[in-house]
């Protein structure tokens, strides 16, 4: 008797803990679909590895940036963790916008991008006339307590609005093609004049890409590159400091103390990194020995403290990132989204390309962040804001979200 009576209150105890677990999974997967756009189980395989390579990449900046930063931090600030607390600030909105671009459709994104677009076209003509100068180039505007760098948030909305362009390029009429192609001139024209030569380059040859892509033909590519490398030129010649960094670059050692001077530094950096480098946290050059270590050569602090290994690790990082956009663009549904994600991968990677050749003497210096890893809040932004985009585009491509029941019109 005694035992049966044991068998049934197993038999309840059971079925109660089979209940609540039962309820604990349906409340799990409730908060997921209230938080998430799609339950994380049935999320593609490349959205998983990209968020995850999203959160390597924005905590490895982190830590990059304290240790590069905390002794010009003390020295100038009288705090270590200036600039790293500043940065951790700027990290808090640009999650939060992550979160809400891989909850937004693409469609609706691109519908309001054009807005953006021109107001921040129209705040970088006026860095133009009353922006702060900052070692001779005009990239700010300051709004009351924010200073605001125009020309890195326009980044994800030319995304938006190249995409728009060229998703069906042979569809679109004549007349939105040129003011869509002088705008996106004009747009180089007025980054060049502040000057800012990397920024203007890199557009430059993002538009160039995103064009070739949306299937503009080579022929009229090949003028474009012409017109922009003329330019491009002209603004050199134009320029004495952007001359004489041309002119170090190709020889950074004939004036190692006056316009060779941050390329010199930054190779003794990378060189004194050795194979497994000096270890975290023990560079020398960020003794106020490197010129901007925290922004502009992140990189080469990096090279300097995890050595050859660090960057080559750092490096495939890029390559499985450059992989998955190209993954994720392949796979998605439409016209749309296939150039969003094309565009979110060129410009995170070419960016970081571009920033890694200035830190190693492969072209001119130039002031170019590093995404996620370099100091500033306008930056950190940008990136965060892109790479949810890209994250989106990897989500609907599973043609669950994101789908629409009418055409969209060309106009």
């Amino acid at each position: 008797m005694e035992i049966w009576e044991e068998k049934i209150k197993y038999k309840r105890i059971s079925k109660r803990k089979k209940n609540l677990s039962s309820n604990y999974k349906k409340s799990k997967s409730d908060l997921e679909e209230s938080i998430l756009p799609l339950p994380w189980t049935i999320w593609p395989f490349e959205a998983k590895i990209l968020i995850l390579i999203i959160g390597i990449w924005s905590i490895l900046g982190i830590c990059i940036l304290g240790s590069s930063s905390w002794w010009i931090a003390s020295r100038q600030m009288g705090n270590w963790a200036y600039f790293l607390k500043k940065q951790i600030i700027w990290t808090i909105p640009s999650i939060g916008l992550f979160y809400f671009v891989i909850n937004t459709n693409i469609r609706n994104l691109l519908k309001f991008s054009r807005i953006i677009f021109y107001i921040l076209f129209f705040l970088i003509f006026l860095t133009n006339i009353s922006g702060i100068t900052v070692n001779g180039s005009s990239r700010w505007l300051v709004l009351g307590n924010l200073s605001l760098q125009p020309s890195e948030l326009i980044k994800p909305f030319l995304i938006l609005e190249t995409s728009n362009l060229f998703a069906h390029w042979n569809l679109v009429n004549n007349e939105r093609k040129l003011i869509s192609i002088f705008s996106f001139g004009l747009l180089i024209l007025l980054i060049l004049k502040q000057p800012n030569l990397s920024t203007a380059s890199l557009t430059g040859i993002f538009v160039w890409i995103m064009g070739l892509c949306g299937g503009v033909k080579l022929s009229s590519l090949c003028s474009f590159a012409g017109i922009g490398f003329t330019t491009g030129c002209f603004s050199i010649l134009s320029n004495e400091y952007q001359k004489l960094r041309v002119t170090s670059f190709i020889n950074p050692w004939k004036d190692a103390q006056e316009s060779g001077f941050q390329l010199v530094q930054s190779l003794l950096a990378i060189g004194s990194g050795g194979i497994f480098g000096e270890g975290f946290g023990l560079s020398i050059q960020k003794l106020q020995y490197l010129p901007f270590m925290y922004t502009d050569f992140i990189f080469a602090i990096f090279a300097e403290e995890f050595g050859l290994l660090g960057c080559t690790l750092f490096l495939g990082l890029l390559a499985v990132f450059s992989y998955i956009s190209l993954e994720i663009s392949l796979k998605c549904r439409n016209n749309y989204t296939k150039l969003v994600a094309i565009g979110c991968g060129v410009l995170l990677t070419g960016q970081s390309i571009m920033h890694i050749a200035v830190a190693t003497g492969s072209m001119p210096t130039t002031g170019l962040p590093l995404p996620f890893i370099s100091y500033g809040g306008n930056s950190l932004i940008a990136s965060f804001f892109i790479a949810g985009m890209l994250l989106r585009c990897s989500l609907e491509s599973t043609g669950l979200i994101g789908m629409i029941s009418t055409r969209k019109t060309i106009n």
